[in-house]
């Protein structure tokens, strides 16, 4: 009954997260293409610039008020609960996967120094540090130099990256990080921009002046909230690839792609200028894309070149029959017909090996999970031992020629 619950929460959960999550960044990126493609050459001097727009068979016409109207219209949209509840969505989807069971993806392999509501505790400590250390360095004098600013941010979340490495598995250090930059997300609307927001319209309302410095630092942090788009949409899904993840320097891997991803989001930010505007700078997309493809081939888990080791491995490589006691012992508890190991109602995306035919068809899918990234078995709970990987290693090699 647990199990069947558990399943329907994480699946539930996971699909509100995911439609709110597309709301509230969709919502992003369409404000900003707006905001990129008006048309700065409006009559009325009250008027920022103005657009029309064609779709799903009829015609919008927008303006951007340099300030405000003359009068406040009696219904204003407002664009926030978006954000609200992919956070709530989120952080529900975090305690049902990681919180539940910690034993089972949140701690990390092997002799742990935290137990399970240590870790939960720190999961949690995580999402209030990391918003009150970028509150913080928001507020201080680095909000004057930009640049400064976003690298002791991006500083920041990769220190945290590395440190939940050490205590968590890599998959629930790297949701934690995307939690994290959600967390700060999600509170800059709450608590910066909304307010701004609410503050221009009271202003207008009664005929005063808005605060300058509350709308400056709204587009502060609608700034970071742009960039940081990106990144995060990375998080969310990198708990399907543990080559992310699962590597030994996977801090190092969300450092390098983070950087790529600001990059490809700037390129969108500035991809409308002038072709003579010295912004402009049309190596951005390209010198990201480069990046990936490097991270790409220094994470690959044979140099180019390894021919000779991969000989050397086949003379001494075991057969399949070989490797099934520790698929047995370690392996089979949870990818059975009916999995005996608590937690599982049905073999993990539908994965079954009892027997040697079984686990031939899975042979890529086995290294990669044990040997490639050693993300399984989850937490290690079944103690594969690194001897029993280098079997399974040999194995692979040895059938991969």
């Amino acid at each position: 009954m647990e199990t069947w619950l558990h399943d329907w929460l994480s699946l539930l959960l996971r699909w509100a997260h995911f439609i709110t999550g597309v709301a509230w960044i969709g919502a992003s990126f369409y404000f900003n293409w707006l905001e990129n493609e008006l048309e700065r050459h409006a009559a009325d001097d009250r008027i920022t610039g103005e657009l029309w727009a064609l779709h799903g068979g009829g015609f919008y016409y927008l303006q951007k008020y340099r300030v405000a109207p003359d009068s406040l219209p009696t219904k204003l949209h407002w664009f926030k609960y978006e954000a609200y509840f992919t956070w709530l969505t989120g952080l529900g989807l975090l305690a049902v996967v990681y919180y539940w069971n910690p034993s089972l993806y949140l701690l990390q392999s092997g002799p742990n120094v935290l137990n399970g509501w240590q870790a939960v505790t720190l999961g949690a400590v995580t999402l209030v540090a990391s918003w009150l250390i970028y509150d913080g360095l928001c507020r201080s004098p680095l909000r004057q130099r930009p640049l400064l600013l976003a690298l002791c941010i991006l500083g920041w979340f990769t220190l945290l990256a590395w440190g939940l490495a050490q205590v968590f598995s890599g998959r629930a250090a790297y949701l934690h990080v995307g939690a994290a930059i959600g967390t700060v997300m999600v509170a800059n609307v709450a608590h910066v921009i909304i307010p701004a927001q609410r503050e221009l319209v009271a202003a207008v309302a009664a005929g005063r002046r808005a605060d300058a410095a509350r709308g400056a630092s709204a587009l502060l942090r609608s700034r970071h909230n742009n960039y940081l788009t990106l990144p995060v949409l990375f998080l969310m899904i990198s708990n399907h690839y543990p080559a992310t993840y699962g590597h030994a320097h996977s801090w190092l891997i969300l450092l390098v792609f983070s950087l790529a991803a600001v990059g490809i989001r700037h390129w969108f930010n500035i991809r409308h200028l002038p072709r003579d505007d010295p912004r402009r700078a049309r190596w951005v997309l390209p010198a990201s894309l480069l990046l990936i493809l490097a991270l790409i081939a220094a994470t690959s888990p044979w140099p180019f070149g390894a021919g000779t080791a991969r000989e050397a491995t086949r003379e001494a490589s075991p057969g399949t029959a070989a490797i099934m006691p520790v698929v047995a012992a370690r392996c089979t508890g949870c990818h059975a017909t009916e999995p005996g190991f608590a937690g599982f109602a049905e073999a993990p995306l539908g994965v079954v090996l009892e027997t040697a035919e079984q686990v031939e068809a899975q042979a890529a899918r086995i290294h990669q999970m044990t040997v490639a990234t050693p993300t399984m078995p989850p937490g290690n709970l079944t103690g594969m031992t690194p001897e029993e990987r280098d079997l399974l290693d040999r194995w692979y090699r040895g059938r991969s020629r």
